[in-house]
């Protein structure tokens, strides 16, 4: 599940490389309290700081980052100062984004009508082992940012020579000021290409008992998931 990124010699020294998303956690995760009152039940409640599968999501994978600062005004507008070094391949683009048509979303509803669909620009090709494809789209959980991402899957072991970029939809209107260089704009997950397969059914006698137990005990305790059915990750990534 190994992933290589590539770039322009040429640019190696001016773009943040893809990242271990494990390594990029959201400030607000850090520092967001561990517990907060709730109106509701007029108790303090832990927040989502103790919730292991949403951390996990936020740290899978890796990242890829905006190369330079994207000042955004009203509009939207999108301006940038950055100017990388010419390479030798004289069709890279050299700017941090890029536009889609608004025609080309029509009737899929993503989009305010009119609305061209950004396109963040991406300098790294992207290679899987045989059998591994990617699922590229928005970082997990991050509503804080003023895109959204779509989501799309990449055949990269076939694929490894291309250049994957990632459209997405404005959505901060309200927005005016600098996205940085550095913001995550897409999250990579690998994904290896087999035939799904599932099984529906219902809890027979003794998995009813089981998830009975575990309820008592979730409710009972603090941390049960975390303690007992975490899987232990080695690394970033």
């Amino acid at each position: 599940m190994r992933f290589t990124f590539r770039c322009p010699p040429e640019l190696q020294a001016v773009l943040p490389p893809p990242v271990a998303a494990a390594t990029c956690l959201p400030p607000w995760l850090k520092s967001m309290p561990g517990t907060a009152f709730d109106p509701d039940s007029g108790t303090a409640v832990r927040t989502l700081k103790h919730c292991p599968p949403l951390i996990d999501a936020l740290g899978l994978g890796y990242l890829i980052l905006l190369p330079a600062d994207l000042q955004v005004g009203p509009g939207p507008s999108f301006t940038w100062d950055w100017s990388p070094p010419p390479t030798r391949l004289p069709g890279l683009p050299r700017s941090p984004v890029s536009f889609h048509a608004a025609a080309q979303g029509e009737g899929a509803g993503l989009a305010p009508p009119g609305r061209r669909f950004l396109k963040f620009l991406n300098f790294w090709t992207i290679e899987t082992k045989p059998g591994v494809s990617l699922l590229a789209g928005h970082p997990f959980n991050r509503h804080d940012l003023p895109f959204i991402t779509l989501t799309g899957m990449i055949d990269t072991d076939l694929y490894g020579a291309g250049l994957a970029h990632f459209p997405a939809i404005w959505r901060g209107d309200d927005f005016v000021g600098v996205l940085p260089r550095g913001t995550p704009v897409a999250q990579l997950i690998p994904l290896r290409r087999k035939p799904l397969d599932a099984t529906v059914s219902v809890l027979d006698e003794p998995a009813l008992q089981a998830t009975e137990q575990l309820r008592h005990e979730l409710d009972a305790q603090t941390g049960v998931y975390r303690k007992r059915f975490r899987a232990r990750r080695d690394g970033a990534g």
